[in-house]
């Protein structure tokens, strides 16, 4: 069950200008999988080169990966002055490096050539599956529709693409979408949930070669569900900030239909749903050390990587505290193998990022944590990006792959075990002595413990034998 597509590949990310620095952490390896922090501009590791940043606002609410940038958008950002007369304050786009975390120039976002000043016009920033930017701002509980724009990314400029009907009128923060929106090449589908005392959740959608005058209601042509089913079972209702991710599937006739969909509820872990209101799955029967450690932070995301499938998931927000491990645990989020069947309750965890955290400043109640991901393929192997994003506290990009070395002090192939360079025969000579007690492993450096479990025994050895014959 994948989530994404493959956008245009990213160039090797190489971290090194006056602000973003690395977490400066380890992250072992687990089945054969690395992960490095590429760059971070945070409270934690950056300090005052973070808060002084225009970006670390509370009104700079979500940000997105896209290409070889990142975009925070921030609502509010600029005061409009005509003729000495204050008309209102316009929205921002800030921009940085992908590679770097470099600041690149702030786009100034316009509607029809003027400035945009809607309150919390820029609320959510997003990109679609093919690598288009859009925006959709916050509407109240009295707002019976919702402007749905695309933005151009060397412009600021919007267009307005639909005007989407609430039918039910709810309060909206946070939205996904799923296809193109150019309609070029697929269709596209719009969600959101409803904020503060709700089960319903909004979906439009509109098909491939169509216009978006022809957008309709994604629930067989209505415009929203009312969810009845809750996890846990004490929960009724989404409260503040609930967020929605609908999963790809390139199975499916339609891989953009977003048929499923998770929502992050405030009170909730992640629930999936379908989108005839049934619940596929929750956290119930997950291992307790995998529930989050604080409510309050709304976000999820899916990625494949050499056929597994992994769910990203926030854990805390500005307080959270490990009971087991009496550590302070802020804005962070598990990266977890989802089980067979891509089920969550079986999934096993692999990292927990940043692993000391990005900051513990509340952001005044935004809820939203942003994740999403970008594929590559470099030396033949697949990577991914994962850009790390909470409002008032930092973000980060990470790389995730098979070969990935990063801030890794002792980087080396998987299966590399005497460090020459070449994963061959040798190398399993050598491991077999290692398992038979002929050698000591302690010489490797942990370049032994190919399978990434801790131990070097004979599963290293049959692991090791599967990647030289190319079957790993």
């Amino acid at each position: 069950m994948k989530k994404f597509v493959l956008f245009a590949a990213m160039a090797a990310m190489v971290c090194g200008n006056l602000f973003a620095k690395t977490d400066g952490q380890t992250y072992e390896a687990v089945n054969g999988i690395n992960m490095a922090n590429v760059w971070i501009l945070d409270r934690v590791h950056s300090g005052d080169d973070w808060s002084r940043l225009d970006a670390c606002n509370t009104r700079a609410r979500t940000g997105v990966l896209a290409g070889d940038v990142v975009y925070i958008s921030r609502s509010e950002a600029k005061a409009i002055i005509q003729n000495g007369d204050t008309l209102g304050s316009a929205s921002v786009i800030y921009r940085f490096d992908a590679k770097t975390g470099a600041q690149l120039p702030d786009l100034d976002v316009t509607l029809d050539g003027s400035p945009y000043m809607v309150f919390l016009g820029v609320n959510s920033i997003g990109v679609d599956n093919f690598g288009h930017l859009w925006i959709a701002p916050y509407t109240s509980e009295t707002a019976a529709t919702i402007p749905f724009y695309s933005l151009d990314p060397e412009t600021g400029a919007l267009t307005k693409l639909a005007t989407l009907e609430k039918t039910v009128v709810k309060r909206t923060d946070y939205y996904d979408v799923m296809g193109d929106i150019t309609l070029k090449e697929a269709g596209c589908r719009i969600m959101t949930a409803a904020a503060v005392e709700s089960g319903i959740v909004y979906r439009w959608s509109v098909e491939k070669g169509d216009t978006w005058d022809d957008v309709e209601g994604g629930f067989e042509g209505d415009t929203y569900l009312d969810i009845t089913d809750f996890y846990p079972e004490s929960i009724t209702m989404w409260s503040y900030g609930p967020t929605v991710k609908m999963c790809y599937d390139p199975e499916a006739d339609d891989p953009y239909a977003g048929e499923l969909f998770y929502v992050d509820g405030f009170q909730s872990q992640p629930i999936l749903y379908s989108t005839d209101g049934s619940m596929i799955d929750n956290f119930e029967g997950v291992d307790p050390e995998l529930y989050q450690y604080e409510v309050g932070a709304n976000g999820c995301a899916e990625f494949t990587l050499n056929g597994r499938n992994f769910l990203v998931y926030t854990v805390a927000q500005y307080s959270g505290y490990d009971v087991k491990t009496e550590h302070n645990r802020y804005c962070q989020a598990n990266i977890c193998e989802l089980g067979e069947g891509q089920e969550i309750e079986t999934m096993q965890k692999y990292w927990t990022v940043p692993a000391n955290g990005l900051g513990e400043v509340s952001d005044g109640g935004n809820r939203v944590h942003c994740f999403n991901v970008q594929y590559a393929t470099e030396d033949g192997e697949e990577v991914v990006y994962l850009f790390d994003f909470k409002c008032y506290n930092g973000m980060g990009v990470y790389k995730i792959g098979k070969n990935v070395q990063g801030n890794n002090p002792n980087p080396y192939k998987t299966g590399d075990v005497n460090g020459d360079g070449e994963v061959d025969v040798n190398d399993v000579n050598i491991l077999i002595n290692l398992v038979l007690g002929k050698d000591d492993a302690s010489k490797y450096e942990g370049r032994a413990n190919v399978d990434g479990a801790g131990d070097v025994d004979v599963a290293d050895v049959n692991t090791l034998i599967n990647l030289v014959l190319g079957k790993n």
